[in-house]
């Protein structure tokens, strides 16, 4: 008997297996990006990295309360309180987050959720259907895109311009709604770019969403992170004209990813419909664990002390950077105004092939611009949560690259 290409007769090829078996929602490329080769081939080869994308706060040496441990420890694992909201004084918790932060939100128009990404995926699923669209700002953090695509969701990009400073391009954002637009993603302050949303641009998008009758997604996960010289522009969350959704969380709210704890502030016109639905979303997961809710009250409590640290070290790396680069020719520090990276604008046009030389030959690992969809070559990322000591030494064979 013969063969078939793919093995035995009568059998589908293991080419064949992955075309039938697997929905086009999860079709991306599997093959790791080339850094990501040299990175894992160094590591294996047990020469030192550094890293200048350490984006976990719990990894950057910070020193984080010791009644941490004690807060996790006192709650009750044995209970289990299916609320699909979350527990009342869970959100009673986030309300008075608000409050201190000079912000008027309900513990009712709260939804906690496991994470920020999990609540963009609740959102698609409530707000669009297979095929609809949502715009996502570029340059930004490269995981709309996934998450879109698993709800069969598209995206389409609105640009951020750079001009002493990022602003969006409000005439080309306007261009890219079409009729199956159903929401419009703001990221404040933006990641990787550090950019707030500016208080006329926050007035014509509402007045748009208004317009077009589109919801505003606005993820604020970095917005206790505000630089000294930045603006305090208000956060989104209170009251609202345009069906608001205002995203954060305890990854970067308290620098504790590994608690997986996030909300979403529900407000402005069709609040009590989109709640209600959402609630119904939520009850089919149920995702939230309910000893972190236990502790979430306590845990609010240690904020001033963990930010402190975190505003610090941000502070500290952002003053270096800006004084090593204010005489050096081939490169520039953006002008950001929150969060905790850096972007740098660099005289070269091969940014991947500069990532992949310093990897390779000094050790240092950073991102290329185009991870984070920069339109123009050059741009590179970098952490500020980095041990100073790293980032330094880093920066300096990046400059010795560079010049």
């Amino acid at each position: 008997m013969g063969r078939c290409e793919g093995g035995a007769a009568g059998q589908p090829s293991e080419q064949e297996l992955s075309i039938t078996m697997f929905s086009r929602r999860s079709d991306w490329e599997l093959q790791p990006n080339p850094l990501s080769q040299a990175l894992a081939a160094r590591r294996e080869a047990g020469l030192p990295v550094l890293d200048l994308t350490l984006s976990n706060p719990t990894r950057a040496g910070l020193q984080y309360p010791p009644q941490l441990q004690a807060i996790l420890a006192g709650a009750d694992a044995s209970i289990y309180a299916p609320e699909p909201l979350g527990l009342f004084s869970a959100r009673q918790a986030v309300a008075g987050y608000y409050a201190e932060r000079g912000q008027l939100v309900d513990a009712e128009d709260l939804i906690l959720t496991c994470s920020t990404s999990e609540a963009y995926a609740l959102l698609f699923k409530l707000l669009a259907d297979p095929g609809d669209q949502v715009l996502v700002p570029q340059p930004s953090y490269p995981l709309f895109e996934f998450l879109a695509s698993l709800e069969n969701v598209e995206t389409r990009s609105y640009p951020l311009r750079y001009q002493e400073g990022w602003e969006i391009d409000l005439d080309r954002l306007a261009a890219a709604l079409t009729p199956r637009t159903r929401a419009i993603v703001l990221v404040h302050p933006n990641n990787p770019t550090g950019s707030l949303i500016k208080a006329g641009e926050r007035v014509l998008l509402e007045e748009l969403a208004l317009e077009r009758d589109l919801a505003l997604i606005i993820d604020e996960v970095f917005g206790d992170y505000l630089w000294e010289e930045a603006p305090q522009v208000p956060s989104f969350a209170g009251p609202a004209r345009p069906l608001t959704f205002v995203l954060s969380g305890l990854s970067k709210v308290l620098g504790l990813p590994q608690l997986k704890l996030g909300w979403m502030a529900v407000q402005g016109a069709g609040v009590a419909e989109a709640r209600a639905r959402l609630e119904v979303i939520a009850d089919t997961y149920l995702s939230v664990g309910t000893p972190v809710q236990q502790a979430l009250p306590q845990l609010l409590e240690l904020r001033a002390v963990i930010q402190e640290k975190i505003g610090q070290r941000v502070t500290a790396n952002r003053r270096w950077l800006q004084q090593r680069l204010a005489q050096f020719p081939h490169a520039r520090l953006l002008r950001g105004q929150g969060g905790w990276y850096a972007v740098l604008e660099t005289n070269r046009q091969d940014e991947e092939v500069l990532a992949l030389a310093l990897l390779r030959h000094s050790g240092v690992f950073l991102h290329p611009g185009y991870f984070f969809d920069f339109p123009v070559e050059g741009m590179l990322v970098l952490s500020l949560l980095t041990p100073p000591q790293v980032l330094q030494e880093g920066v300096e064979l990046l400059l010795q690259k560079l010049a």
